[in-house]
């Protein structure tokens, strides 16, 4: 059984014109049917460019935002509408790291404080009492033990993530929904974040979702690969499957401008002309149809249905074709 599983899941937004008389105008559709599971342990890359829904799904699926359609099933359990005591109790096996180090805490709380805040929600007493148990996860997560009083403008920005990771990780969640964790952070302090979220995985079986737009790091992180485009899915196929042999015209796209360390002259770069769609009033058809080379008249008239080419691969398109990667 998964532990996660979505289905058709639907995240729109209401919006209203400025007249006089308030009137409702066509919502802002920034997840549109998504669907997919996600095993204990395993690791699922959600990417896409700027303002494709990645960020408002991983959000929707920790009801942090209210779903307007679709299901959501935790443990084989619906908590699509989970609200109240049930949902307060589910947040102990769905957590979030975000994607800013320094709006995600509180400036005014020290961060023994923000790190224990899950245990007094909860009403969690750890053995040995919170403190102890706080001052473990930051030596656990490379922080000082010490520095327990201290508050979050006295540490640098990875080591504010690393507080972060902290307190997602306090009261042993099974899934965590890692939304572009690392790319405030220089570098090399990525490559230590992501090498600490993988090593904590390991130790409790951890599932993960791990929205980015760094191809690179998906790619490292990452078991299977989600491409999203205008809150819609574009491509679901394994890591190695996704890099080597993308499918879909926008999946290629944008593995051609994943940068290399020895470009060759002959490496060929798919440009999309164009700009992203409204998500408020989204092109008929595919949503990628406007900048689709491959583009025809059936783009326009007939949404592509998701078809599994390959065991484990799925495209949303009506003409994929494999592009190999070089």
């Amino acid at each position: 059984m998964s532990l996660l599983t979505v289905t058709d899941l639907k995240k729109y937004f209401p919006t209203y014109s400025q007249k006089i008389f308030r009137t409702e105008g066509a919502p802002v559709k920034a997840v549109d049917g998504l669907s997919l599971s996600l095993n204990a342990g395993e690791t699922l890359g959600l990417v896409g460019e700027s303002g494709c829904g990645k960020s408002t799904a991983g959000r929707t699926i920790l009801k942090l935002l209210e779903p307007t359609g679709g299901t959501i099933e935790f443990e084989g359990r619906d908590v699509t509408h989970a609200k109240g005591e049930e949902l307060r109790v589910l947040r102990r096996q769905l957590q979030m790291v975000f994607q800013d180090p320094y709006g995600s805490l509180n400036p005014r709380h020290p961060i023994g404080q923000i790190i224990a805040a899950p245990f007094e929600i909860q009403h969690v007493t750890p053995p040995g009492g919170v403190k102890k148990e706080v001052q473990a996860l930051m030596e656990r997560v490379g922080l000082n033990p010490e520095h327990y009083n201290r508050y979050p403008h006295e540490f640098s920005g990875g080591q504010r993530q690393r507080i972060g990771v902290a307190r997602a990780i306090a009261l042993k969640p099974k899934l965590i929904v890692c939304d572009e964790p690392v790319s405030a952070l220089d570098v090399s302090i990525q490559a230590q974040v992501i090498n600490l979220l993988e090593d904590i995985q390991n130790e409790q079986n951890l599932a993960y979702i791990f929205i980015a737009h760094d191809l690179s790091v998906v790619r490292h992180i990452s078991d299977r690969v989600m491409v999203m485009y205008l809150g819609k899915v574009m491509e679901v196929a394994d890591r190695n499957s996704l890099y080597e042999r993308p499918m879909h015209p926008y999946t290629q796209a944008l593995m051609s401008a994943v940068p290399v360390p020895e470009p060759r002259r002959d490496r060929e770069r798919i440009l999309l002309y164009g700009d992203l769609p409204s998500p408020q009033n989204p092109p008929s058809g595919c949503v990628f149809r406007t900048r689709c080379p491959l583009a025809t008249e059936r783009c326009a008239a007939e949404e592509p249905q998701k078809i599994e080419l390959e065991p484990g691969h799925i495209v949303a398109c009506h003409y994929p074709k494999v592009r190999t990667v070089v």
